[in-house]
């Protein structure tokens, strides 16, 4: 079985136990009113599905604070602060990770928070998103105590509560294949999609986050994207959440 076919038959397994998976979608990047911008809100607005957008604070400008007030809809995530890369060759790019001492790291995290407050006042979220969803382990304890409610990154998580007082919400579908720099095509994206839908119902009951690149989506991640939203809002017993409702209080979702 492979496609849509898929899909259909790992939500017959849901129905069979009396669940309703969860589904949650996430955009990473943004820093300025944009023409594909533009097209990413134009598409939730008829989609009428929730929008997490992971803003980086460090290049945040006026303009996508004022783009952003026309689309209140849309919650606000902290992506990192510059995203910049600190690891050396040829280690996996990181922003977060232990190559600067940490209270520098956190200072920085606290200077974006600061920035996007002033930007955006109290919309933004006390959740973060590491760039290229990578951050060392040992800074995860420290996320509460400088304000953070959640943190969101890529793949199945180990626990919901890394850390108390820290309830992590992860993506799963990542629509760019990030070594060609195009779309990763419909086969992959919905194998990942079953896959996550598998884990979640027999062991990590955890919603299942599509994640998109509104800056560097090609013709064929736009098109997906679009059907993707469109097939699901009709399929009956699937749900998708804001991230205000998945992180309130840093409670588990319900």
């Amino acid at each position: 079985m492979t496609g849509w076919h898929a899909i259909d038959e790992e939500l017959a397994r849901w129905r069979e136990v009396g669940r309703d998976p969860v589904l949650w979608w996430r955009d990473d990047d943004a820093t300025d009113a944009t023409p594909a911008l533009d097209r990413l809100l134009d598409l939730q607005r008829a989609v009428k599905v929730p929008l997490a957008l992971a803003i980086v604070p460090a290049y945040a400008t006026p303009a996508l604070a004022e783009r952003l007030g026309q689309a209140p809809g849309v919650d606000l995530l902290q992506h990192g602060y510059a995203h910049t890369n600190h690891a050396p060759a040829p280690d996996k790019k990181m922003e977060l990770g232990l190559h600067r001492p940490a209270m520098f790291v956190l200072g920085e995290l606290g200077t974006g928070r600061m920035a996007l407050e002033r930007l955006f006042g109290n919309r933004v979220l006390p959740v973060l998103v590491p760039p290229w969803n990578r951050i060392a382990a040992q800074l995860v304890p420290t996320l509460p105590e400088v304000g953070y409610r959640g943190l969101s990154t890529f793949g199945i998580r180990r626990r919901a509560y890394p850390v108390s007082g820290l309830l992590q919400v992860n993506t799963h579908v990542d629509l760019i294949d990030w070594q060609a720099r195009r779309f990763v095509g419909e086969d992959p994206a919905l194998a990942a999609l079953g896959q996550a839908l598998a884990a979640s119902r027999t062991g990590t009951d955890e919603p299942i986050g599509i994640l998109s690149h509104h800056l560097a989506m090609d013709e064929g991640a736009w098109d997906f994207l679009n059907s993707l939203w469109m097939r699901i809002s009709n399929m009956p017993g699937l749900k998708t959440t804001p991230a205000h409702d998945l992180f309130a209080s840093g409670e588990p979702r319900v």
